[in-house]
């Protein structure tokens, strides 16, 4: 067990970056989880972290059963733990993660393509979503919001680690997929509701939802084998992406 208490210690800086910088873990090969709902949703799905950061008065607390998890224990005051925090109110508690990009797409797997979606409230959730429901899959279109940022695993609250994830996935990455891919649009294709009354929606499939503004790009809209409508009898214009997502990835999983 380590005690830092120097806000200028290397693994400090480390920490700081990985927490505050949304690319950070690319570069570094590890990515900071903060606060104990997330680290203990990590440890469930089987992760072991590098590090085991946690606060004096969490160790005091709660040190004993945080500590059994493996890797290096440090601990710091609670007033330093705070300045490497990227929340409003900082945890007490975190883990550092090895991190590697899984590269490989499973063509046959149930899966939802992100298409430059850029906020990462949105992205967080419907990976949340997708983990609910059963997909398995999940490939960011390069432009995506970045996957393992820390306000993207806040949002996911716990479901990357159920999830096979690939970045900077390409258009060919879409066409390689063997499973049916559908889109949803404001205005054409079939009502999301008479497709699931029919029987004609497709339990093992993939779901493209686009940039929040532009939609889904012309090229990746040229693989999906059909379009979707959302009914929205109170004639609002359209749906948030992450809400028309969990229509959508809810039916499937239903069909």
């Amino acid at each position: 067990m380590n005690l830092i208490t120097s806000r200028d210690n290397p693994l400090v800086k480390s920490i700081r970056r990985l927490a505050q910088d949304s690319a950070a873990y690319r570069k570094a090969g590890q990515f900071w989880l903060e606060g104990d709902h997330l680290c203990r949703a990590a440890v469930q799905r089987g992760v072991r972290p590098l590090q085991v950061v946690l606060t004096e008065s969490f160790l005091q607390e709660q040190g004993t059963e945080w500590a059994a998890h493996g890797g290096q224990v440090i601990v710091m005051p609670d007033a330093l733990f705070a300045t490497l925090s990227g929340l409003e109110s900082p945890a007490r508690m975190g883990f550092v993660v090895a991190w590697s990009d899984q590269a490989e797409v499973l063509p046959d797997a149930s899966t939802v393509i992100l298409d430059r979606l850029q906020d990462a409230g949105n992205v967080g959730a419907i990976l949340r979503c997708a983990s609910a429901f059963g997909y398995r899959q999940v490939l960011a279109i390069k432009g995506t919001a970045a996957l393992w940022s820390p306000k993207v695993l806040r949002a996911g609250m716990g479901a990357h680690f159920g999830l096979h994830l690939v970045e900077s996935a390409s258009v060919a990455d879409v066409a390689a997929l063997t499973v049916p891919v559908l889109t949803t649009s404001s205005h054409g294709g079939s009502f999301l509701h008479e497709l699931l009354k029919n029987g004609q929606l497709q339990p093992q499939c993939a779901w493209l939802f686009g940039h929040e503004g532009q939609g889904v790009s012309e090229a990746l809209m040229s693989h999906a084998r059909q379009m979707v409508r959302i009914a929205q009898p109170g004639g609002e214009e359209s749906l948030n992406v992450a809400t028309a997502a969990a229509i959508c990835l809810h039916a499937s999983a239903t069909a």
